[in-house]
């Protein structure tokens, strides 16, 4: 009932309420008749499309160097690419609009892209450590070329792992919200800004919803497609049982290797411009943008500091961390529990369990407002309805995460703890936590940055009188003034710093089970 509850009041009624105030306006036959609803979807669907497939093609050499190549720094490597998912969209935005400051659709896609390098190399990673080297071997001996080799036997065998990875992709890219903002700005929209700048600042309510309804059936579909292909990739996964061992690399090999580390090097150059771009003044090198993180900005910019802006990050998503490991840990025991069942009950709630991480935050952001004033005292107002809505979004990579672990352990062991008088919670204890407890804070700190950095929602939901770093950011970046501009990269530096702390605790702690994130 936990798992249930939570989504079912802070996930199924605000974005049921959404799509009824989109029902009962009118606001549905405007936006399906408009010429500008299906510009917006082009581009929307465009700019994700590309934005997959450079992904994809980028991911599939480090898949390789994951998977199969035994090289010194490999570890440095998958934390590298880790990186770049991770990092709050206000800082991917900030990093790309340091090279191009007039931002457009080439940094949007480049921006997007970007982010789920990770994605590809992972989940495709994940399966390709597993398939026999022996059918490629065959084919070579017989005359293919590498290249032929490659299409025509190992590509098809990863193909499950590929298109769980590219639908993933397009649900985040489709949803992109704070690097469209930025680097969009007023002449480049998607759904998702749409929704966010006539609900803001157009006060169009039944027109947002409208969108709101449109943007959540198509995200439904691509969902309902990954989860397919994710079920495929699964099977793949059973069915090769055994993980092949990697080796060094020999002949062309090398040259994967060395278009896997010029990928590697590209995801980190915004990363380094963005850090140059915070130190880098009118007068030179300086530290005056961190320094002014202990003010309110240039003419009291600011409703708080950029340290207390900080502080409040960090309480955020602690709390939001917490949340998203009680309910997604109870969500994976439900799924195991559901699956040996046999039952396609343990399907529906692994999909409805992602659904809000496929859906706009924007629009589970706008979805709140039109509902928590139902619940006691008028929940809008609590302190804890930020945390909440970015429990939300992580609970499904907690999930995510725990769930292959938790699969992996032997029900004999618990069954043996339990013959022997041991209650539920005492096999929880003895059992399953030693054995999951270093994924369990993986999952924390992955979760926590997650959180750390979540925009769309927030940007909704916090108070101005307790804004988030990201909040802060985007409010420094949309005034004038240089050393605003100083104090927003400064800020994204930072959490820049603790994305990157956390990414290399999840890697050290990180068990390979043949999770995708």
């Amino acid at each position: 009932m936990l798992p249930l509850g939570f989504l079912a009041v802070f996930f199924a009624w605000p974005v049921l309420a959404i799509i009824t105030l989109g029902l009962r306006e009118g606001g549905l036959d405007t936006a399906l008749t408009s010429s500008d609803t299906w510009d917006l979807v082009a581009f929307t669907l465009g700019q994700a499309a590309a934005s997959t497939l450079i992904a994809v093609v980028a991911g599939l050499p480090v898949a390789f160097v994951l998977a199969r190549c035994r090289i010194r720094g490999l570890g440095l490597i998958r934390a590298a690419v880790m990186v770049p998912f991770v990092l709050p969209t206000v800082v991917v935005g900030l990093a790309f609009r340091a090279f191009w400051p007039d931002g457009g659709v080439v940094p949007i896609v480049l921006a997007n892209a970007f982010f789920n390098v990770a994605v590809v190399a992972r989940t495709v990673g994940g399966l390709w450590a597993h398939t026999d080297r022996r059918a490629e071997d065959a084919a070579r001996a017989l005359g293919a070329s590498r290249p032929r080799a490659f299409l025509n036997v190992v590509l098809p065998a990863l193909m499950p792992a590929i298109g769980s990875a590219a639908a993933v992709v397009f649900l985040f890219c489709a949803t992109s919200f704070g690097v469209v903002l930025i680097l969009g700005g007023a002449r480049y929209r998607t759904l998702e800004t749409e929704i966010y700048l006539r609900t803001v600042e157009l006060f169009d309510l039944s027109g947002a919803a409208a969108l709101s309804l449109l943007q959540f059936t198509a995200v439904l579909a691509v969902l309902l497609l990954g989860g397919l292909a994710r079920r495929r990739r699964e099977t793949a996964l059973q069915l090769r049982g055994r993980e092949e061992l990697a080796r060094k690399p020999v002949g062309g090999e090398w040259a994967v290797v060395g278009v896997a580390a010029a990928v590697v090097v590209a995801l980190f150059t915004p990363v380094v411009g963005l850090v140059l771009k915070s130190l880098s003044t009118r007068d030179g090198w300086s530290l005056a943008g961190y320094r002014a993180l202990a003010s309110t900005g240039d003419r009291g910019t600011l409703a708080v500091s950029g340290l207390d802006a900080a502080l409040n990050s960090l309480r955020t998503a602690t709390d939001a961390t917490a949340i998203a490991l009680v309910v997604g840990v109870f969500s994976a025991f439900v799924l195991i529990g559901l699956k040996r069942s046999g039952g396609r009950l343990a399907e529906a709630l692994d999909t409805a369990l992602m659904l809000p991480i496929g859906v706009s935050a924007v629009t589970v952001g706008f979805g709140y407002l039109v509902t928590m004033d139902a619940l006691p005292g008028d929940f809008r107002t609590s302190p804890m309805l930020v945390p909440l809505a970015q429990a939300l979004v992580v609970t499904p990579l907690v999930v995510r995460m725990v769930l292959p672990v938790l699969r992996s352990v032997d029900e004999r062991l618990r069954q043996a703890a339990a013959t022997l008088g041991a209650s539920p919670a005492r096999v929880w204890v003895e059992v399953d936590l030693p054995i999951v407890g270093r994924s369990l804070v993986a999952a924390a700190g992955f979760g926590f940055v997650v959180a750390l950095g979540e925009f769309g929602a927030t940007s909704f939901l916090a108070r101005s009188d307790a804004p988030t770093l990201p909040i802060v950011i985007a409010r420094l970046m949309s005034r004038p003034g240089a050393l605003n501009s100083q104090m927003a990269y400064a800020a994204c530096a930072l959490l820049m710093v603790v994305t990157i702390a956390c990414v290399l605790l999840i890697e050290r702690l990180r068990v390979p089970s043949g999770e995708e994130f």
